[in-house]
């Protein structure tokens, strides 16, 4: 039961937020246990944003919050992919990204909790 939250200042048509989500739809399963059968994503853009007093360039903060855990390495991959996506559908260059990742041990889903 993945989330991804991507913010970013940069302007997206629409093609290229569905480039985004379709690209984040298969970079989640490098996490051990997760596919995109249940994920769920948001992109926002053209938000106001800043990073080191500069509003000049494009830039994204990406929350990723996974129902379980999911480890150092899978979580390493996983950015390192969500970065090149981000650079490649926005414009977003890699040390202007951040990811969070938030592992959720309580997750409701359909009237009940896992």
């Amino acid at each position: 039961m993945p989330f991804i939250n991507v913010k970013t200042n940069a302007e997206l048509s629409g093609q290229k937020k569905l480039g985004i989500e379709n690209k984040l739809s298969d970079a989640i399963s490098l996490i051990p246990g997760k596919s995109d059968r249940y994920l769920m994503l948001a992109v926002e853009d053209n938000i106001s944003m800043m990073f080191g007093r500069e509003t000049g360039r494009s830039i994204a903060m990406v929350e990723v919050k996974i129902f379980g855990s999911a480890g150092k390495e899978s979580c390493a991959r996983l950015t390192q992919r969500i970065c090149g996506i981000l650079e490649e559908e926005a414009g977003v260059s890699p040390d202007c990204c951040y990811v969070k990742f938030e592992e959720v041990s309580l997750w409701g889903y359909n009237g009940f909790m896992f």
